[in-house]
């Protein structure tokens, strides 16, 4: 039976290849993940045990906000007087005060800013050259309008020593001079794709902390003879426990470990995707078997005659699986091996040069490769071997292989399937999964796509009826058209690998598209103003500009109201929450039509705030009550509540004075708000704030379509690289039509023939293949817009209270997704349309 089954394997290599091919694409994924996120992060760890190489120990503020200040953004400035506190301890060999802190970004020679793919902007204090830090050019900032910048950065903004240059930071642009550059040891132009500008001393406080005569930490390089460890746990002991005491290995497996943990998310998106070519390729799998097992009927039946039992049918299936999944899981880690490092190299280019360490594979890349394509395989193979093992000896002697059989299991089933998806998918979007809302969600739609599934025989005789009704106006249009209906759960099954792909796209535009529209119409019915200043936020950091802009806005000929926001991430009575400050009462009241249901909104005092209604409904907050809010930087602070307002009317849910945000980390304003006076000429209005923000190239004046368009760009980005990963699924799916309409050829090869015979031409041949394939898959795009549809609606109706209320379907996508769908059934029926027009007519007359 062994032996007979390698035959068979051997016998049918083209078919087993293209459905091995599905697990390949799909092992591909799951295994370059794997290597991926390894490589980039045996190269962080590299990257950071260099960094802090040098440090023996460290010393810098606790942050204000627990969890809010693990970036160097949000560093807690302490006062320099520490140095020589931590100098005093013994075994102090020497204590350096440090400047450094993110947000310092470079105007280049264009005039625009010199941005990142992510690594950060540090600015900081220049400390002369080290072991790590080595001039290439020029010397080190002396004066106060002096920096010297790293080779990485010199490149990337093409500016030399010499130039004069603008830089922001927490200030205004300012404008230096580039006395130097520097790299770093090694060779490095950069330390992971970071830039670096170095300030004199005092002007790096001033700029980076925002407060002179501080210092974000202390580096100490410990005396000759004493441990790390033990220096650490003595600075602790003198300087309290309001200070972050950790040596240079702590912190380097620190930063390390943060970077991997946004590595993993990354990975698991990537998983995700890969799941999803799975699922699809499981579908095709789950045909190819099927369809192989209704060819070999009378090879097994004739098999159970000579004595072979059911167990040993089985186990010959099975076996087939087995080696079609070995074989795709080996080619599958060889083909994710090639693509994580294809990755990896490309990820260390964009983010700045960075030093990949050698490419490896991990176990979990090996590991998940076999048990994935293997389980997968096996899966698959498992119902069309139980469905051999049923097949009567006396099958041999029939001409007929498996009659049709009832669809009614099938429909039970799917509709059991999809009644538990639905259920998880209501659990999920309505919060009452118990802390595994996302899990809930994910089986839900896995669940749901299977049912689906399991439903889509019921539904593919009518439909593909109804579509292939549209080429029955010639003869192979007929045939084509009556092929892809006579096997109901084959079609069902092509088809529902193609449903998954699209169904997720189509889900995710429709949420995409719904929240653009519900932002558009907020602001259409919220926001009284016809400018905007503002920058859409492609990283951490959002684009801010000096709030003085907002005060000289308001005194321009032509302009009725000018309104400045702030906003800052804070410690609210305990919960991490954004707040927003507001430049002028009078103009929320004018621009957001603001007015207070309770208390008054004509003042805010320093120590008084405004809530948003459901806000302080949900807290239990009336007019009197106070709030605790504790800043990234600066000290805490007790607010009254003195005015409670619709939500729709403020910027947010909390809003402050203005001068709370002198506290926040970026005290700069966000956005602002212009309203025109009647009558004003906006285009020149707009010239003038353009002139305004000229100092300010992160951010522009736009009118309010080009303000919305500019804050829902991200949504278009994420859509885009959405299809681009489920791009692998919907290739999977042309796979499953292609084998589908291979093995169909070859199981109709005596039928091809006879109709051959009485008159049907090859050209007529292939049309009635093609017709066959695009009819399954339009069929297959249909299913997949009206369940993602649905998904989408469902989102959109559990996300109403966040404030997505607008339901939009994209019409436009769906038709462009009905035409694609055309296409790929043409292209897809090329090779079996080509061998079906080449079948002898004499010898498929005659094949058994």
């Amino acid at each position: 039976m062994f032996r007979a089954t390698l035959k068979s394997l051997l016998a049918r290599k083209v078919r087993l290849i293209l459905s091995g091919l599905a697990v390949v694409l799909g092992v591909m994924f799951v295994s370059g993940s794997f290597v991926l996120t390894d490589t980039l992060g045996r190269s962080f760890d590299a990257i950071f045990a260099d960094a802090f190489e040098e440090l023996d120990v460290n010393v810098a503020a606790k942050p204000n906000i627990a969890g809010g200040n693990e970036t160097p953004l949000s560093a807690v400035p302490f006062p320099a007087t520490v140095v020589d506190q931590v100098a005093a301890v013994p075994g102090v060999a020497e204590a350096t005060g440090m400047v450094s802190a993110d947000g310092a970004r470079l105007i280049g020679g264009n005039g625009k800013v010199v941005g990142t793919l992510g690594a950060p902007q540090f600015g900081q204090n220049w400390l002369g050259e080290s072991d790590l830090i080595q001039l290439r050019e020029g010397r080190g900032p002396q004066a106060a309008d002096e920096i010297a910048i790293n080779a990485g950065l010199a490149e990337a903004g093409k500016v030399a020593v010499g130039d004069r240059v603008g830089v922001l930071t927490l200030a205004p642009k300012r404008e230096f001079t580039v006395v130097g550059v520097f790299g770093f040891s090694g060779d490095r132009d950069s330390i992971g794709g970071a830039q670096n500008i170095a300030f004199t001393t005092p002007v790096a406080q001033e700029l980076m902390l925002g407060k002179p005569g501080t210092v974000s930490s202390v580096a100490v390089e410990a005396a000759a003879g004493v441990r790390p460890e033990a220096l650490r746990d003595d600075i602790t002991a003198a300087l309290g426990d309001r200070y972050d005491v950790k040596t240079g290995r702590q912190l380097s497996d620190d930063a390390s470990a943060g970077l991997k943990e946004g590595l993993s998310f990354f990975n698991r998106i990537l998983l995700g995707f890969a799941g999803v070519a799975l699922l699809v390729g499981t579908f095709l799998i789950l045909n190819t078997f099927s369809i192989i097992v209704a060819q070999r009927t009378r090879e097994l039946a004739l098999m159970r005659a000579i004595g072979a039992s059911g167990r040993q049918i089985i186990g010959s299936v099975v076996l087939e699986a087995l080696a079609v999944g070995l074989l795709a899981s080996l080619l599958g880690l060889a083909a994710g091996v090639g693509v994580g490092a294809l990755l990896a190299y490309l990820f260390g280019q964009l983010g700045g040069d960075l030093a990949l360490a050698g490419i490896a594979v991990p176990p979990a890349a090996v590991i998940s490769a076999f048990a994935v394509g293997m389980l997968i395989t096996l899966v698959a193979a498992l119902l069309p071997a139980l469905r051999a093992a049923r097949i009567p000896p006396i099958a041999a002697m029939q001409d007929v292989a498996t009659p049709d059989r009832p669809l009614t299991k099938v429909t039970v089933a799917g509709a059991v399937v999809t009644t538990i998806g639905a259920a998880l998918l209501a659990l999920g979007l309505t919060g009452n999964a118990g802390g595994q809302t996302l899990a809930t969600i994910l089986g839900g739609v896995l669940f749901a796509f299977v049912g689906v599934a399991l439903l889509t025989p019921l539904i593919s005789r009518p439909v593909v009826s109804l579509l292939g009704a549209l080429f029955a106006w010639s003869v192979p249009g007929k045939l084509g058209r009556l092929n892809s209906g006579r096997n109901p759960r084959r079609t069902a099954i092509t088809a529902a690998a193609l449903m998954v792909g699209i169904a997720l796209v189509t889900g995710v535009t429709v949420i995409l598209d719904s929240a653009k529209s519900s932002i558009a119409g907020q602001v259409e019915d919220n926001l009284d103003a016809e400018l905007a200043i503002s920058g859409a936020q492609t990283g951490p950091r959002q684009p801010t500009f000096d709030p003085a802009v907002v005060d000289k806005a308001a005194a321009l000929p032509g302009v009725s109201a000018a309104l400045g926001l702030f906003n800052d991430f804070a410690e609210v009575d305990g919960e991490r929450r954004y707040v927003n400050a507001a430049s002028d009462l009078a103009a929320v009241q004018r621009i957001y039509g603001a007015q207070a249901t309770a208390g008054s909104l004509d003042t805010l005092r320093p120590d008084q705030i405004a809530l948003s209604e459901p806000l302080a409904k949900n807290r239990g907050k009336a007019i009197g009550d106070t709030l605790t809010i504790r800043y990234s930087r600066g000290a805490e602070h007790t607010y009254t509540v003195s005015a409670i307002v619709p939500e729709d009317q403020l910027p947010g849910s909390y809003l402050l004075p203005r001068e709370s945000a002198t506290d926040f980390t970026v005290p700069q304003a966000y956005l602002a708000l212009v309203q025109l006076a009647d009558g004003a000429d906006q285009a020149r209005v707009q010239a003038q704030l353009d002139a305004l923000v000229a100092d300010s190239p992160e951010v522009s004046v736009v009118d309010r379509a080009a303000y919305v368009e500019q804050q829902t760009s991200g949504f278009d980005q994420l859509l885009t690289m959405i299809q681009i990963l489920l791009t692998l699924a919907i290739v999977i799916a042309v796979l499953g039509i292609i084998n589908t309409l291979a093995l169909s050829v070859l199981e109709r090869t005596r039928e091809l023939g006879l109709l051959r015979a009485i008159g049907l031409r090859r050209a007529q041949t292939m049309r009635m293949i093609t017709v066959e394939a695009v009819v399954i898959s339009v069929f297959g795009a249909l299913l997949g817009i009206v369940v993602g549809t649905g998904l989408g609606a469902a989102v959109v109706e559990a996300l109403k209270d966040e404030g997505i209320t607008d339901l939009v379907l994209p019409w436009s996508q769906m038709a462009l997704f009905l035409g694609l769908a055309a296409l790929i059934g043409v292209v897809a029926a090329v090779v079996p349309a080509i061998r079906a027009a080449r079948i002898n007519v004499l010898g498929a007359i005659a094949h058994d």
